[in-house]
């Protein structure tokens, strides 16, 4: 292969899909560009290359060349010492401060592969909580190649998926099939939901996808695939994603001195983790026998340069300068910044109790401002406490009974709790108010996914694709948070071929 076209594809690729391949890795690059090439119907790696370097990429030859170009292998229970951590102290202090109250986990899983990971957490939380049964958990697992999301749905394994996993895994959580196989019990299936998602494209936090007020998120082996500058957004976008004290888990090889300013590391003896500190955190008193200070990595991590810091894009549109001014507020006023501007500031900060803080003392004085409410509730969400989520939504369809996004809002809020039902409702209410809302039909759909009703789900995966041909690819769709048109239709179209092989 002419030594020109590795540089290049090297380039392309870390324009396009964030991935880096560095000089040292241009022969992983290589291998990953021939096997690649077979599913773009080229016998040539050179001609293959050539024709990806000619235009930008589509989402699908995105899919495909992620396939090729990361190793999405893994195994039940992949470094121990991780899940030891999850098992002995993360999670029961997450149990002991919700039970008994809003008994809610939400534990994502980003870069799932074939989703041994996301199972392996539905296992210890099957094991560490007998009543898991009462309790409102969602394990988001996502991935950016839909044959992993296939594979990871059927939770059907082979003998290799078990390596160096303990024997009570397998003969505890599985059922062995006629082909020598081993099926996951249908209890811990279906504590999974698998997703279609790009770490370095596609919006997040985001109610819309689910990706907001986690308590946990793993990212192992991940990060280390993107360029820079897409490792500094993911990690930003994760941490905006986590509620306060929230745990971000990466592989020991991806500890970084600079990559996770924002989050406070915890110095366990057996690896590193980070979390996401504020004024709501549970104290970091529990684990006294920890430094919780920069630590030295117990194994040399990646050398990770960020670049210069770049201002963080709104994950809230709907709050920006285009919309009418709040109530009270001077248009003109350019000195004193009002506690409703620091909200919607620290909102897309991920600092969501101080913006809290700031909309509660705004709405004090302006007690009818709609779009405060409105914020207060994705504010809320985002903190993981929907019941105040859910009553300043109603606050603010009290103030506007007609306002679309926020009859959304209160059905996303509402499939969180786990009121399945209801929001199909609020979804059902937000299309009698504008028929051509793409978000609701997708939400129904999803909803009829979840229970069972593959024919209804059509019909509203249908509605909503037919709806989104009105836009052009790159718009941004009205309360997605930033999820463009041809995102959406790429996610709709991989969820009905997954729904298809199934």
């Amino acid at each position: 292969m002419p030594e020109i076209l590795l540089p290049r594809l090297s380039d392309f690729v870390a324009a396009q899909m964030g991935l880096h391949f560095p000089m040292e890795r241009w022969r992983d690059l290589e291998r990953g560009i021939h096997s690649a090439a077979r599913d773009f119907g080229f016998t040539d790696a050179e001609a293959c290359i050539q024709w990806l370097l000619a235009s930008p990429l589509t989402r699908s030859q995105v899919e495909v060349l992620a396939s090729h170009l990361t190793v999405g292998e893994t195994y039940f229970f992949r470094e121990k010492r991780t899940f030891a951590l999850l098992e002995e102290h993360i999670l029961p202090e997450l149990i002991r401060s919700r039970r008994g109250m809003n008994q809610h986990l939400r534990i994502w899983s980003a870069g799932c592969a074939s989703g041994e990971e996301p199972y392996s957490i539905a296992i210890l939380l099957q094991k560490l909580i007998p009543d898991v049964e009462r309790w409102n958990i969602t394990i988001l697992a996502t991935d950016i190649n839909p044959r992993f999301l296939q594979k990871a749905s059927q939770g059907i394994y082979a003998d290799w998926s078990f390596r160096d996993t303990p024997l009570w895994v397998r003969e505890g959580y599985f059922k062995k099939t006629e082909e020598c196989r081993f099926r996951i019990l249908p209890s811990i299936q279906k504590m999974v939901s698998f997703s279609h998602l790009n770490l370095a494209e596609d919006a997040y936090p985001s109610l819309c996808n689910n990706t907001n007020a986690m308590d946990v998120i793993f990212c192992r082996n991940v990060l280390m695939y993107f360029a820079a500058e897409w490792q500094k957004q993911v990690v930003d976008n994760f941490h905006r994603s986590l509620v306060e004290g929230g745990w971000l888990l990466v592989s020991p090889v991806e500890t970084s001195h600079v990559l996770f300013p924002q989050f406070v590391p915890v110095n366990f003896p057996s690896a590193i983790l980070y979390r996401k500190d504020g004024d709501k955190a549970p104290s970091l008193d529990v684990f006294p026998s920890y430094v919780h200070e920069e630590p030295t990595p117990w194994l040399p991590p990646i050398a990770f340069p960020v670049p210069e810091s770049e201002p963080t894009p709104a994950i809230f549109p709907e709050f920006s300068d285009s919309l009418p001014v709040p109530v009270g507020e001077s248009p003109k006023e350019d000195v004193q910044v009002s506690p409703y501007q620091e909200a919607l500031t620290l909102y897309q900060l991920g600092r969501y109790s101080g913006a809290a803080e700031n909309l509660a003392l705004w709405l004090s004085q302006n007690q009818n401002d709609n779009h405060a409410m409105e914020l207060l509730a994705r504010v809320y969400a985002n903190l993981g406490q929907l019941a105040e989520a859910l009553e300043w939504c109603g606050r603010a369809i009290a103030a506007d009974k007609v306002n679309v996004g926020c009859h959304y809002l209160r059905a996303m809020i509402l499939q969180e709790q786990g009121a399945v039902e209801e929001a199909t409702k609020s979804l059902q209410r937000t299309l009698y108010l504008d028929s051509k809302f793409v978000l609701a039909h997708f939400g129904l759909g999803n909803l009829a996914l979840r229970q069972g009703k593959a024919k209804e789900a059509e019909k509203h995966l249908e509605n909503a694709l037919s709806l989104l041909r009105a836009f052009r690819q790159e718009d941004t769709l009205p309360e997605s948070e930033g999820i463009t048109a041809g995102r959406l239709m790429e996610i709709i179209r991989s969820t009905v071929y997954r729904e298809a092989l199934a």
